[in-house]
């Protein structure tokens, strides 16, 4: 009798003892399991970026590329027309400044584009194209005055606002995909988009418009 207890203890001791290590191994497995689908997750993932160039995102952010680069290039065309229609020389040197700083604009999204491995495209940019035509229909039937000056600022701070959020955008767009290079150089441009932005309201407010008021 005593063996038999002796036998039923040690087999419950090893029953106990098996349920717990098979217990303990299915809760390994399933932590390895989990494990392993979190790997696969991210290993997933970093694959997708890996494979970024051939995604519909990174299609997004070419085509914006080429919207901005024609938008840069048509506005390198028109923004010599608006200094020479200025009659307030502040204004003027600010729309000289604005070309100069345009041109390089045009030469950092080249840089991007080669960066990307791709020869520079421009794709129509129609909301550019309209900007401008708004700001050549009012030369054309305005007088030389403050009040065409007053009226170009407004038509240069809506191709600024245009602007900062093309750029804006494409620096997001290029942050997501890791593209920190052609980021930086988007920043860059986009911070100088609100400083002229700053500088046409400047000379707006302080000048411009009260003698606009006036004539």
């Amino acid at each position: 009798m005593a063996t038999r207890k002796t036998a039923t203890k040690s087999n419950g001791k090893n029953g106990t003892s098996s349920r717990k290590t098979t217990s303990s191994t299915s809760a390994a497995r399933g932590k390895s399991s989990a494990t392993a689908s979190r790997g696969n997750s991210t290993a997933s993932r970093k694959g997708n970026g890996g494979d970024m160039e051939n995604s519909k995102f990174h299609q997004l952010f070419i085509d914006e590329l080429k919207d901005i680069y024609w938008a840069e290039k048509h506005l390198v065309k028109a923004l010599p027309k608006m200094q020479k229609a200025a009659t307030t020389m502040e204004l003027v040197n600010a729309f000289a400044d604005h070309l100069a700083a345009t041109k390089e604009h045009v030469s950092r999204v080249e840089e991007i584009f080669e960066m990307m491995g791709m020869r520079p495209v421009a794709k129509k940019c129609e909301a550019m194209e309209g900007l401008v035509a708004e700001a050549q229909e009012l030369m054309e039937e305005e007088e030389e005055s403050v009040v065409l000056d007053a009226g170009l600022i407004i038509a240069a701070q809506k191709v600024e606002h245009y602007e900062i959020a093309a750029y804006g955008s494409l620096r997001t767009l290029a942050t997501r995909m890791g593209h920190t290079d052609a980021a930086n150089l988007l920043e860059q441009t986009l911070d100088e988009e609100k400083e002229t932005d700053s500088l046409l309201t400047q000379i707006a407010e302080s000048s411009v418009n009260e003698e606009a008021l006036a004539e």
